[in-house]
């Protein structure tokens, strides 16, 4: 699967944020600080604070390599999230919270242009496509945004995000074609109204960078005209094509994040991005042919159910790193080289000049786990690097007031001061041996608080070893020396450093250990106010600003004393939390359609199909019509085509050339008589289309058929709408999706042939109604039930046949559609988050047809499970909001296509909890608006 792969000038503002060099333009006044005379970078301190909208003016400024904020140097860590990939805004808050606890200070966010114009000139902000709340929730959640409404984003997103509709309009996407750029400019302008009102240079929000698409360097200043007539007076940001190949890819794993954010921080960069810090659902008919699956990036660090992934944790370390250890930001490579004993780990060497500080990259490529000795801070130090994995080592940080690290064997994580203590905490992989040297002129009185410390004090240095052990924390508390205040050490593995919570607020840092997740922390008086997550059982430990004695957790007292390492210790654990008991899913009812497919059908309402010319990159085929679903108005979903056969006598063979995106699907009867199905095979052509061609050949009833009833049809008054002169050939085809680098490739159809007759055709094609105004233009495909509310809350299916449980794993081996519904209630207490998906296991049987099932759920499309693929995803997560979870009905509907060969049946299907914890956000329900009535 390849993930957010943009157009060529989006890799390059892309980079901007992967750590490479960047051009900020000036907009508006003094924002941005001028290329030429501008003052040099600020030197090594303390970042500014955590931003919010709070009304004072603010400058920000790009240099070299420096991103700088009040003159302050920012060290940017962003996560990027795409909120049209969660659709229930509530739980936007769940994530942003997330990832500014896991270390995050901005957000980088995607807009998708489709999911907000349904036509030429409509524009829609409200809903699960409200800009402006989650610009706010960002703010009020502490993360800077970094802003891309494209127009084209990339980000595996059907066309790249461009509307369909942009398919059948005069200039080429990307091109300074006047057409293309009167309607991008007004999509850009109606994206910069909103994020206006949400600036950072203003105090009115958080938005501090923008990213915008143009398609040339001879472009800018028109675009920069625009922005600047807009009020956007932020930096924008685009890069130079030869550092644009540095963009770096997902990671699979918490050692290859560590190789590429390492190496990208060995690189001087201070502005990082981390792809995707939630990767969600791309729900509807949303998704590119690149990633066709409902589940997007599931190596993503938080994943589609919001849950915590293995590699958080060099995330997490990182970002604190970066916001609590000033030193990180002014790092640059160093003039003198270092080098380990065994060539198998490179190292790269940086300095702070303002500090003195200095920082090793280890990177060992090799299959084995290497032990080498390195130079650090006057020493030979033996350190061992994983098997392709990396290290990142510090030497001269200063841990507080008057002591510095001499040299450590592991990673460190923060150093902050709370109260009258100095706190340090370091990180590194369960089974090291964690080995601090702290220069002390003096000798230190330390103090072993977890029994696996030891130490040992050596002409002026403090060594602390600590073996690691998994979800261990140790501290070392040291007092004395050269200093009257106490220093205490962490030493954590990866699991227990997810459990370490620094916060700041404006009365004071703060350092919360053991539950999962720490949202907010607010500072009341005497009381320190903590809401979080749970999920086992957990102590809970508070370092705070003298004066606090009390805690509540989520609103409720919590018993705590004055603990040894001078922090307060809960007396109980936090709670865990239960498992919801999730219902079976039972009281199913079916019915099936593809009335289409009837030779008597009406379809007068249908277009009729007989366009000679399109803005498809598709050729038309000579003497034909056009039969591209585009160039119609169907841009998403399933389409219908119908012919009518004048002087089909004789016919033999039907050949049909479709186009699709991934997991295309074609159907097709004659005269109601099924001719079977189809798939494109191979790997289509790279850029997102797969082509193929159905032949199908005529049963000998068939033939007899139509040369029995040939011209009979004329004179019996039924409802085609044109005579009803010959055969009907109708046809089904799962168009799927737009490719990104290709968007006006052909869907649908492409052209039929005949074998043993020349008929007359004359064609009619129907997809998707209107769109649904709350759901989106990518809900809603072409399929009867769609067309006619089958998929919506309150359709009245009382005369549906009822079928057990049972029966979905098996069901007539029929082509065509047919459709299961049944609703569900679940009761999940208000304090507890649960997260919900769908499983689907497939028909035991699939023969060898087609089978698709479209899931539904309170007539929201959340994806498809396709039969027969290698790897096709079984289990779909239901989004909080969408899922009712307290005591309501939920609708859940399924519209199975299967070729004949398979049953039609969507086989076993049960709902499976995902995870839980208890907390979380409070969550109110999208609107999941059913069938309208009359």
């Amino acid at each position: 699967m390849e993930l957010s792969r943009p157009s060529r000038l989006g890799r390059r503002a892309f980079s901007a944020l992967a750590g490479t060099t960047v051009l900020g333009l000036a907009l508006g006044g003094s924002t941005a600080l001028p290329a030429s005379g501008a003052p040099g970078p600020a030197p090594t301190g303390p970042p500014p604070g955590p931003p919010g909208a709070d009304g004072a003016r603010h400058r920000v400024a790009l240099k070299g390599d420096s991103l700088l904020v009040d003159g302050r140097r920012l060290a940017l860590w962003s996560g990027e999230l795409h909120p049209f990939r969660l659709p229930s805004p509530s739980l936007w808050r769940d994530v942003l919270q997330k990832m500014r606890a896991y270390g995050h200070n901005a957000v980088d966010v995607r807009l998708a242009w489709n999911q907000h114009s349904p036509a030429p000139g409509a524009y829609d902000f409200t809903g699960v496509r409200d800009l402006g709340l989650f610009l706010r929730t960002a703010a009020e959640c502490g993360l800077y945004v970094v802003l891309h409404p494209g127009p084209y984003i990339g980000a595996d997103v059907d066309a790249g995000g461009l509307p369909g509709w942009l398919t059948t309009v005069g200039g080429r996407a990307g091109s300074t074609d006047p057409a293309y750029l009167r309607h991008a400019g007004e999509w850009l302008s109606r994206v910069d109204a909103v994020a206006a009102r949400h600036l950072f240079t203003r105090g009115t929000g958080t938005v501090l960078l923008y990213r915008a698409d143009a398609p040339g360097s001879a472009d800018l200043d028109l675009l920069r005209t625009r922005m600047r007539a807009d009020g956007i007076d932020v930096p924008l940001l685009h890069g130079d094509p030869p550092l644009a190949r540095r963009e770096p890819g997902p990671v699979r794993d918490a050692a290859e994040a560590r190789r590429v954010h390492f190496d990208r921080l060995a690189r001087g960069s201070t502005l990082h991005n981390v792809r995707m810090a939630f990767g969600g659902t791309s729900w509807g008919w949303l998704p590119a042919p690149s990633a066709p699956a409902p589940t997007y990036d599931p190596d993503a660090a938080i994943d589609e159910a919001r849950r915590p992934t293995d590699k958080l944790a060099p995330l997490h370390q990182l970002g604190q790193l970066l916001r609590h250890v000033p030193d990180f930001t002014g790092m640059t490579e160093a003039e003198a080289a270092v080098r380990a004993t065994d060539a198998r780990v490179r190292v790269r060497h940086l300095a702070d000049p303002d500090t003195g500080a200095h920082a090793y990259v280890l990177r060992n490529d090799s299959a084995a786990d290497v032990t080498s000795t390195l130079p650090m801070g006057g020493a030979d130090v033996e350190v061992t690097v994983p098997a392709r994995d990396a290290k990142l080592l510090a030497t001269g940080l200063r841990l507080g007031s008057g002591r510095k690290l001499a040299y450590a064997t592991v990673q460190p994580m923060l150093a902050m001061s709370v109260g009258r203590l100095d706190i340090a905490a370091f990180v590194g992989r369960a089974g090291e041996m964690a080995h601090l040297v702290l220069d002390c002129p003096d000798e230190p009185w330390p103090t072993r608080l977890d029994e696996e410390a030891a130490w040992a004090f050596d002409r002026g240095q403090l060594h602390v070893t600590v073996p690691l052990k998994e979800d261990r924390l140790t501290r070392v508390r040291v007092r004395g020396g050269d200093t009257d205040r106490t220093l205490l050490l962490i030493v954590a593995d990866d699991a227990a450093s997810l459990r370490l919570w620094p916060y700041e607020t404006p009365s004071g840092r703060v350092l919360v250990r053991g539950p999962e997740l720490l949202r907010e922390a607010a500072l009341d008086g005497t009381t320190i106010r903590l809401t979080g997550d749970t999920v086992a059982e957990r102590e809970l430990e508070v370092w705070a600003p003298r004066g606090i004695t009390d805690v509540t957790w989520n609103g409720e007292a919590v018993q705590s004393g004055l603990g040894r390492a001078l922090s307060l210790m809960a007396v109980w654990p936090l709670p865990g939390v239960p498992d919801p008991v999730l219902p079976a899913l039972d009281g199913w009812r079916r019915r099936t359609e593809n009335f289409e497919s009837r030779p008597d059908y009406g379809d007068e309402g249908w277009a009729v199909a007989d366009r000679r010319t399109s803005h498809s990159t598709t050729p038309v085929p000579d003497g034909r019509p056009v039969l591209f679903a585009d160039d119609y108005g169907f841009h998403y979903g399933d389409v219908w085509y119908r012919a009518r056969l004048t002087g089909a006598t004789g016919l033999e063979r039907v050949s049909l050339s479709y186009r699709t995106g991934a997991d295309g699907l074609l159907m097709a009867w004659l005269d109601g008589v099924p001719l079977g199905s189809h798939q494109p095979g191979g790997a289509g052509d790279g850029k997102g289309t797969w082509t193929g061609t159905a032949g199908f050949g005529l049963p000998t009833d068939l033939r007899a058929g139509l040369r029995r009833t040939a011209g009979s049809r004329a004179g019996e008054g039924s409802k085609g709408g044109e005579g009803d002169e010959g055969a009907v050939l109708s046809v089904l085809v799962r168009r799927t999706q737009h490719g990104q680098d290709a968007y006006r490739e052909a869907r649908g159809l492409t052209s039929a042939a005949f074998e043993g007759a020349s008929p007359e055709v004359r064609w009619r094609i129907m997809g998707a109604a209107a769109p649904d105004p709350v759901r989106g233009p990518l809900n809603n495909g072409g399929l009867y039930g769609e067309r006619h509310g089958w998929h919506l809350p309150g359709y009245g299916d009382g005369e549906w046949e009822r079928v057990s449980p049972a029966a979905l794993s098996g069901g007539d081996r029929r082509q065509g559609v047919t459709w299961y519904r049944t609703t569900f209630r679940l009761d999940v207490p208000p304090e507890i988050d649960a997260s919900v998906g769908l499983r689907l296991d497939g028909p035991r049987d699939r023969g060898t047809g087609a089978h698709r099932v479209q899931v539904f759920l309170n007539g929201w499309n959340l994806g498809a499970y396709v039969g027969g693929r290698t790897g096709a995803q079984h289990t779909f997560v239901l989004p909080n909001g969408i899922l009712r979870t307290r005591a309501a009905a939920n609708t859940l509907a399924l519209a199975v296509l299967s070729g004949g060969g398979a049953p039609s049946g969507p086989g076993p299907v049960r709902l499976e909890l995902l995870g839980g914890a208890a907390g979380g956000v409070p969550v109110k329900p999208v609107p999941s608006p059913g069938r309208p009535r009359g």
